[in-house]
Parts: C-alpha cells; structure tokens; sequence
C-alpha cells in the first residue's frame, strides 16, 4: 500500500475550487506585452474621400475585383474602371502603375467579354496617357502581349491582335523596341516548326503554315489578320528609323545632289559681327571631318536581341524564315489554285492577302536599304529570292481583280484593264506596282541582260497605266514614280528613258491632278531634271520631253497665282533650280512670262507670301532682258506696298547690279538694262506715284488729306503712316544706287530734268515724294552740279510747305507725328546745303497775304532756323529779309497786345541775328 500510495503524489491531481483563479504554471511562458502608438499626421492625412463612379466603388475597390474568380465581376469592374476614369482623369496619374499592371494581366483571360472589355479600356487609356508617362511599363504590357499572342487558346490568339492594333496606334515607338520578339511571335501564328527527324540535323529550324480547324476564321483569313498586323509593324519599324526616305521616290545614299535646305545670311548681320557663318569643307549641311578614326555607334555595343531589325544579322535571319512563309501564302491565293476560267483575275480575299505578302516584301527591302553595306544586302536577296519570285510572283503579272459577270455589261472601267479599285475598295493597282518595286530592286544595269524578259513586261506595265488617262491617288502615283526612277537608273540610255518620261509627262498633263499628285510629279521631273544636268555636262543630249516640260513651268505659275500657294513654291524653287544652271528654254518662257509674273495688280509676285516673293525676285536676277515695260512692273511692286520695303531694296539691289553702273570687272550680258530705263525705274521708285496717280491726286481740297497754306503754291497730300514708311525706306535704297553711279553731275542732271517735267507745275504733291525728292537732292549735290531757277522755287515751295505741314501736326495725332523727324532733316539738310533755297523760301513769306492764324506758325518757322546751328550763317546773310519780315507782322500786329510768340521771336531775332556771334556752336532744336 506504501508503494501505491507514493506513486499517486507523483501524478497527483490538483483540484480546482469553483471561484479560484488557476495556479500559474512553474514552465509557463509569459505573453504580456506594451505597445505605444507612433503619429505620423502627414501620411495618415487625407484629401478625402476618394471618387467613386455610380457603384459606389473607388479606383483601389475596383483593382481588387480585378483578380476575382467570376468573369461577370471582372467584366464589370473594367466597365467600372472606364467610367470612374472618364469622369475623374486625374486618377489615371495618381494609379497609373496599378491601372496599367492590373489591365494588362487580362490580357489571357479565359473569358472573351473581359478581353474584350480590356481592348476597350486599354483604347480609351492610350489617349489618355503620352508615350512618356507609359515607358517605365511597357516591358510589362509587351510581355502580357507576347503571352496573349503565343497563348494556346484561338481566342486569346485573335483578341491579342486588337491589343497590338491600339498598341501601335498610340506607342508604336516603344512597341519596336522589342521588335525580335514580336517577330517570332508573328511567325509562331500563322505557322509551326517542322520537326521531321531529317531536320533534325541542321542548324537552321524550318518553318511552314499551320492549319487549325477551330479557328473561327478560315485558314486564309486567319493569315491574313495577321500579315495586316505585321506589316502595321514593319511600317512602323520603317518610319521609326532615322533616315526616312519617300516610298516611292528614294533618294540613293550615293546621290549627292540632294535637295538641301540653304542656310539665310544676313550680310549687314555680318557685317556688324551679329551673326556667324560656320563653313565646313566639302560638308554642306553635315560638316565632313578627315578623320582616320571611325567612331563606333550604339547598336554595335548591344546584344543581337537590343539590335533588333537594326542589326544585318537580326534582319537577314527574319527574312529567311518569313519569306518562304510568305511564298506560301501567295501559292494558296494565287490565280493557279483558282478556277482556270478566271486567269489571272483575282477573288477580293485572295487579293487582300496578295497585297499584305507583297507590301511585307517591300518593307523589308526597305530595311536592307538602311544599312551600310547595301551592295552587299541586294545581291544576297537576288542570289536567294530571284528565281522565286519569277516563278511565283511575274506568272500571272499583271494581275486585276474584276467580276466574270460584268464583261457582258458595258462597264466604264472595261477599257481600263488597271480599274483602280473595286467595289470592296481594295487597290489592286497598287497590288501591281508593288510586285514592280520589289522586283526592279533586285536588277541593275550589270543584271540588264539576263533580266531583260520581265523587266520588259515591268516597263510595258507602267508605260501603259501611266498614258491610259486613269485618276490615280498620290499613293499609287508615288510607287509608281518610284518605279520608273528605277527603271531609268538600270537602263540609262536615251532610248529607253525617253519613253518613260514621255508617259510620265502624259500623265503630267492631266486636268484637275490632286495636289499631293501634282507635287510627286514635279519633284519627279526635277530630280530627273538635275540628274541629266549633270550627265549633260559631258554628253549634250538633253531630253525633248523634260525641256518642254520645264519650258511650261513659268506659264502654269503665272496661271496658279494665289489658288495653291504651297504649289506655287514648289514650282518657284524648280524654276530658281534650272535658272540657275541656265537653262535656255526655261529662261526664254521665263522672259516671255515676266510681265504676268510681276504684274504689280495680279501678278504672281504680289499675291504669295513673303518668302514665296523673296525667290521671285530673286529670279530677276536670271531673265535675259529687263525691258522697259518689265521695269515699270517693278517700280509699281516696289511702291505699291504688296511687298516688303527690305524685299524693294532687294530687288533694287538686284536691278543695280545687272546695270552698267555695277562695276562689273568682266564683261556684262549686253542690253540686258538700258541705262534710259534703269534711270527711269529709279525715278519713278523715288517718285513712289504714277503719273495717272498724280493726276487724280489734283482734285482733292480741304482736310484732313491736304495740308495747305497761302504762301505755298504747293498743297501737301497727307499719305497713310504704312505707305509714307515703306516709300521713305525705299527711297534710301534709291538715293544709295543714285550715289554709287560714277558721274554724279550727269545724274544730279537727269534727276533734275525728271522733277521739273513731271513735279514742277503740280499743285497737290505727297508728303512723301516732297520728302525723297529732297532727300535724293541731298544725297547728289555737289559743286558741279548746277540747278535750274525753276527746280530751286519747287524745292523753296516744298519745303515752306513740309515745314508748315510739320508745325501744325496736332499732338493728337500720332501718325503723323512719327514723320517729323524724317521730313525736318530733309528740309534742314537742303536749306543748309542750297543758300539760294533758304533766301527763295524766305522771300516767299509775304505775310502780308496770308491770315492772322498762320503769323504765329511763321514766327515759329523764323525762331527754329535762327536758332538751327546748320543754318546760322546763312541766316546771318539774310539778316535783312529776316527783320523785313518782323518789321511786317508787327505791323499786322500793331495796337494790340504783343503775344509771348512775337515777344520770343524779337528775342531770338536779337540773340541770334542782331548780336552776330562769332561762334555759334551747333544747336539741336526741338519743336
């Protein structure tokens, strides 16, 4: 019992007494723990609630339900997501890592509607979002794209094309970027390894089209979803390359007679050290440094997968796996696997995918062009794809997609074997002309020989579309141009251009051409143009056609006007282009045209835009003659106000220096500006009025366009500010061509000869020709000149008047206020110059005659010459007249009370005149 006993206090068990707390265990672990609060008031801080859309569900409430297991809560929570963000767009910024992340994710839903439903929210995103604030997460989307796209589910296949159409329409920039992985991904949909044990062996995969019969789509319309998509975005690896070049008309790397943008001097800019001319040799545009380094460039540092289609590699290995795959394509669609009775004439779906095949082929020779070594590029796609593309693609050349049913109709498109588009609108011209570009690519002038068969059939082809007097749009205009520049560089001979160009000019001639239509040409015709002015400088066998083509051009400016100005710069430049190089057809319809050109009412010059006028005038410069009716043309241009003043002083610039007062060194063209009509074009630029004008000008009486007084003969017409500025800045240019003519007195005589015949004896003249009359005077008088006494009583007459006209300005009007200073120097500096002057003006103040409220304007005229430093000695010498003519308006004054006027006149007269200073320092008045 002991024993027992013991055994039970080893394990005894304690008993709990209702109402005591539980002994603590010796082994318990204690659990207690103190916690303090941490207060961080700016991260806890809200703006508020944040903004809900008519659920009642926020931004972070809808991004949840986004991983929810049910395809309706999913559906409804990207439908949720597209309202809220419409509503408030400033979310988007706020949540864009979240939004793009969460969006992207269901991109491989299982369940169509929420694909679907992403398409369309991912669509209303990208024109929200810029191309920038997306960047950092595009890896992201492009990878949920790659999953989309190589998914094993039809549907996710197909809904990852709607993604990628938005994807390039918004960011094609950042979706080349992962280019090679986009390609592959291209391959993988509409084809599959072979993995036959025979290719097992070799170290290049095989690829062939793949067939699926759970696609909703037949074979051949599933492929053709995806070659629209690829060439989308090859396009856009194309236009996203650095050098981007026409589709049509490309320029050759090896051609360095490129149109290049001139750089514009100012040379009073440089002369005065405000602008700096950098020069480069040999370097044009680009400055070319001789250097024996070559510097290595960005894509050489990149791995192959960086480089994408930009690396020689990269894109030599895309073009051998999906060229055969293309090939493929075309077999299936081609007219032999048609019912014989159709030929070569096409089914629309067959057609469409026939024109993805060949518009892929043609990107991708685009790329090849892109690279350094395109010799190199061009003879390996001729050693590989040659044989093939004769065989497939020149079988049933040309192609055209018309209805068997129609040819017992009288059909308008019957006589047009090339009808542009059928009623689906599918262009199977174009579908022509891009097999011809693609094909041309691959001959040279080495190949002639053994290409001679199809390049015929080619050459054939475009002769005839281009003559058949069928409306083609710029697209199909621009390939086809493109292909015949290329046929004319295999084959250089005139025999076979000149055909070409005669159909081109055919084309050319047509009525009403779209302008984008009108502008290929032209570019056509002048790079033609100049690549036969350079071959022409060794061989004289300019072509017929291309010489009445440029011998057209000045008449269809002359026609154009103001209707496409754009046009008409363009057919500027062509024509400043062959005037230049001294075209002689060009320069004999240039003459024959001037006078429409540079009609001063509704010639061209007038009607364009400023730098459109600028090269106008410079092709002044180039005309044979400058008759005396084309003169004329230009001095009403110049005075008229139509053009710029610092564009007149161009063109006058232009006109002194075909003259014979230029200073030419070597001989000039003769007769090219008789000096009679160069001295009468500078006349009636400085006169800046016709003599018709002038005539009219004589009836007009009273304010506020006359300014009168009674003791000038001469009524001053007031002229608008515009008009006086622009003929007072013209008339400085025409008084320094006047100043540069070696026998200034002959000069100053036929100047002099002009005013007293057409000015002398007019009583209504404008401020502004008084003033340039004046002002040429200054500028030619010297001690051999000898002045007529009726050309010194004008002069005295117009400048009482001008003075008059200036003492009188009210300070309210601001306009005329601004010629004060030009029309006072001009009167001062001939007063001070011609003694005689001033005596006949002062001689002609018989206040006597005039009213009492015109004394105070002379004793004002009186006080400002006497107090002139320029005039003071000859003031002294007319001491005499002065005080007579004091004596006399105190007379008129006298009994009444003498006025602060006459009390400021007395002083002046007695400062002045009277005293006699000895040295009378030069004093600038101020009126």
């Amino acid at each position: 019992m002991t024993k027992k006993r013991k055994r039970q206090e080893d394990f005894q068990k304690v008993k709990l007494k209702v109402g005591k707390k539980k002994p603590k265990l010796e082994n318990a672990t204690d659990t207690t723990f103190k916690t303090k609060a941490i207060q961080i008031p700016e991260q806890l801080k809200e703006d508020g609630v944040l903004p809900t859309q008519n659920r009642k569900l926020n931004i972070k409430d809808l991004l949840s339900q986004m991983h929810h297991y049910s395809p309706g809560v999913k559906h409804n929570a990207l439908l949720g997501l597209k309202e809220l963000l419409s509503q408030y767009p400033f979310v988007i910024d706020a949540h864009l890592s979240s939004i793009i992340s969460e969006v992207a994710a269901v991109f491989t839903d299982k369940d169509s509607g929420v694909r679907g439903a992403a398409v369309h929210l991912l669509q209303f995103l990208a024109s929200k979002i810029r191309a920038e604030q997306i960047a950092p997460f595009f890896p992201l989307v492009s990878a949920h794209l790659s999953s989309a796209m190589t998914h094993i589910s039809e549907g996710i296949q197909e809904d990852s094309l709607k993604v990628l159409d938005v994807l390039l329409e918004a960011y094609p920039a950042l979706l080349t970027d992962r280019s090679i992985i986009l390609l592959k991904n291209f391959v993988e949909l509409i084809s599959h390894q072979q993995l036959s044990k025979r290719l097992k062996s070799r170290d290049k995969v095989s690829w062939m089209l793949s067939v699926n019969p759970n696609r909703r789509v037949t074979s051949q319309q599933w492929r053709l979803n995806v070659l629209t998509r690829l060439k989308k975005f090859l396009q856009a690896v194309v236009d996203g390359s650095s050098d981007t070049e026409d589709e049509g008309l490309q320029e050759q790397k090896d051609n360095s007679h490129s149109v290049r943008t001139p750089i514009c001097i100012s040379w009073k800019l440089h002369a005065n050290n405000q602008q700096h001319i950098q020069l480069f040799e040999s370097g044009g545009l680009r400055p070319k440094i001789n250097s024996s380094f070559r510097l290595r460039s960005l894509t050489s540092v990149m791995d192959s997968a960086e480089k994408g289609l930009s690396s020689a590699e990269n894109l030599k290995g895309f073009i051998e796996i999906i060229i055969p795959l293309l090939i493929e394509c075309w077999i299936e669609a081609s007219p032999a696997q048609s019912a014989p009775i159709l030929g070569n004439l096409l089914e629309s779906e067959s057609q469409q995918l026939m024109q993805q095949v060949l518009s892929i082929i043609h990107l991708l020779w685009k790329l090849t062009k892109r690279h350094d070594e395109t010799y190199k590029m061009e003879l390996w796609l001729r050693m590989n794809y040659l044989v093939d593309f004769k065989h497939h693609f020149m079988r049933h050349f040309p192609y055209s997609l018309q209805d068997t049913v129609k040819h017992k109709k009288k059909d308008p498109c019957k006589s047009n074997r090339n009808c542009m588009k059928s009623s689906n609108n599918i262009d199977h011209l174009l579908l022509n002309l891009t097999l011809c570009d693609i094909m041309v690519s691959l001959a040279s002038a080495s190949t002639l020989q053994t290409d001679s068969g199809w390049l015929d059939m080619i050459r054939k082809f475009v002769t005839d579309t281009l003559q058949d007097g069928s409306k083609l749009n710029s697209k199909q205009v621009n390939r086809l141009l493109g292909v015949t520049w290329r046929l004319m560089q295999i084959q250089q001979n005139k025999v076979a251009t000149e055909p070409l160009i005669k159909a081109v000019y055919t084309l050319y001639q047509q009525r009403n051409l779209l302008f984008p239509v009108r502008t290929l040409l032209l570019k056509f015709f002048s790079r033609v143009y100049q690549k036969e002015d350079l071959r022409t400088q060794r061989i004289r066998s300019r072509s017929k056609v291309l010489s009445r083509w440029l011998a057209g051009l000045p008449q269809q400016l002359a026609l154009l006007g103001l209707r496409n100005p754009e046009l008409s710069n363009q057919l500027i430049d062509i024509i400043h282009s062959a005037a230049s190089r001294s075209n002689k057809e060009l320069l004999q319809s240039l003459q024959a045209t001037a006078a429409r050109i540079y009609d001063p009412l509704e010639g061209t010059l007038v009607l364009l835009p400023a730098e459109a006028q600028r090269r106008l005038v410079q092709l002044v410069y180039f005309l044979p003659c400058l008759p005396a009716s084309l003169l004329a043309c230009l001095s009403r241009c110049c005075i008229m106000g139509r053009m710029s003043s610092d564009l007149a002083a161009t063109l006058i610039g232009i006109l002194h220096m075909r003259s014979s007062f230029a200073g030419w060194k070597c001989q000039v063209q003769d007769n090219s500006v008789n000096d009679v009509d160069y001295f009468s074009f500078l006349f009636s630029t400085l006169i800046g009025f016709s003599r018709e004008e002038l005539t009219s000008l004589q009836g007009i009486r009273g304010k506020p366009h006359i300014s009168q007084t009674q003791l000038s003969p001469i009524r001053l017409y007031l002229t608008d500010l515009d008009q006086f500025l622009h003929h007072w800045a013209v008339t400085e240019v025409i008084c320094h061509s006047l100043s540069t003519i070696p026998s200034q007195s002959q000069c100053f005589d036929i100047l002099q000869t002009g005013i007293c015949k057409y000015l002398v004896g007019l009583v209504v003249i404008p401020d502004s020709t008084a003033g340039s009359v004046l002002c040429a005077i200054n500028k030619l008088l010297d001690q051999a000149c000898i002045i007529s006494e009726n050309l010194h009583r004008f002069l005295a007459s117009c400048c009482y008047s001008l003075l008059y006209f200036l003492l009188t300005i009210d300070r309210e009007d601001a306009e005329h206020l601004q010629k004060r200073d030009m029309l006072w120097r001009s009167c001062i500096s001939a007063l001070a110059l011609l003694p005689r002057l001033l005596r006949l003006m002062l001689q002609s103040l018989q206040v006597s005659r005039i009213c009492r409220e015109e004394l105070p304007v002379v004793a004002q005229l009186l006080r400002l010459l006497m107090q002139h430093g320029q005039l003071r000695s000859h003031m002294i010498t007319n001491e005499f007249l002065v005080q007579q003519i004091i004596k006399d308006i105190m007379t008129l004054k006298s009994g009444e009370v003498q006025e602060q006027w006459l009390t400021d006149l007395h002083y002046c007269f007695n400062i002045y005149l009277a005293s006699h200073p000895q040295t009378p320092g030069p004093i600038n008045t101020v009126y």
